[in-house]
């Protein structure tokens, strides 16, 4: 357990969890608004609410809970398994599935499915065993899973080094005067908002190449290659460039089209074989919802 305590300066206004976000950026607004209700933060050694308008000379007391242990337990699950030998699984995740466990997603996680099928490397922890590179929990498609540390490493160096291939295809928001294009601009975490990656001068260096596959009247189909792969990558991108994907409930305009979240899909993985070096491409169709949005919108 940790215990913090700060005064509210005479320069400091507004919402109590706002301005402990601005004390301790670490945490997220969501984080701090929890701890409120749970009375771990306290006004004048009195619980309040994250809508308290602090004053001058408030003394705020934050106590952060040892964390919980998350533990990752095999799980019987129908995975759609592309191919696998001795050193490498390439699987097809599902949209809604998360891909390793944390608080909050304990259980029903890729991770969870894949040490009930096989062994997995250990060299990343014991939280993400095997997992070599991620996809959000709604964007479908194909990750490549180590199953010993010589895989993982030798896959990890190929992701560091941009030598494999990572396709996506995504239905975007609005019409491109382009064919196709670079996006080259650094990701970090948003000063506004801790949930969210945004484009930030201190960011990490990002570049997704797009090309125009399919144009609608308000949407495009375009295909995405990753030459770079920070968290949320191309969805902070193309909401950059105007163009937020499709049902992108945390990047895109309220008014989209319907699914279950983003329509994005990692159609293409390539690489090379770990052991034997041999180059190796998988590609996947897109998701049901995905094929029949693309078809309603060809007005099939």
């Amino acid at each position: 357990m940790e215990q913090f305590s700060f005064v509210v300066s005479d320069q400091e206004s507004g919402r109590l969890d706002k301005v402990v976000t601005n004390h301790y950026p670490d945490l997220t607004r969501s984080k701090i608004q929890n701890l409120i209700k749970q009375e771990q933060i306290l006004v004048n050694q009195a619980p309040t609410t994250n809508r308290y308008k602090v004053s001058e000379n408030d003394v705020i007391d934050v106590t952060l809970p040892d964390p919980v242990e998350v533990s990752v337990k095999p799980e019987k699950m129908n995975l759609d398994i592309v191919f696998e030998d001795d050193d490498v699984i390439v699987v097809n995740k599902p949209q809604g599935m998360v891909v390793h466990p944390a608080p909050g997603h304990e259980n029903g996680t890729l991770v969870n499915g894949l040490l009930d099928h096989a062994p997995l490397a250990t060299v990343n922890g014991e939280l993400r065993p095997g997992i070599v590179h991620r996809i959000d929990k709604d964007t479908s498609g194909l990750l490549m899973v180590a199953k010993n540390d010589q895989a993982m490493l030798s896959l990890s160096a190929q992701l560091k080094a941009k030598t494999n291939q990572r396709k996506y295809l995504a239905i975007v928001h609005g019409n491109f005067k382009e064919e196709a294009g670079t996006i080259n601009a650094p990701i970090g975490r948003s000063k506004k908002d801790r949930k969210k990656m945004a484009i930030v001068e201190d960011g990490r260096p990002a570049v997704t190449h797009f090309k125009v596959l399919e144009r609608f009247t308000d949407y495009t189909l375009i295909e995405c290659e990753l030459e770079t792969g920070r968290t949320h990558q191309i969805r902070v991108h193309l909401k950059y460039i105007g163009h937020p994907v499709a049902g992108d409930p945390l990047y895109g305009p309220r008014n989209t089209l319907k699914g279950n979240g983003q329509f994005l899909h990692a159609k293409l993985l390539g690489f090379k074989h770990p052991r034997t070096g041999e180059e190796l491409v998988f590609e996947v169709d897109p998701p049901q919802i995905f094929q029949d949005t693309l078809s309603k919108l060809r007005g099939i």
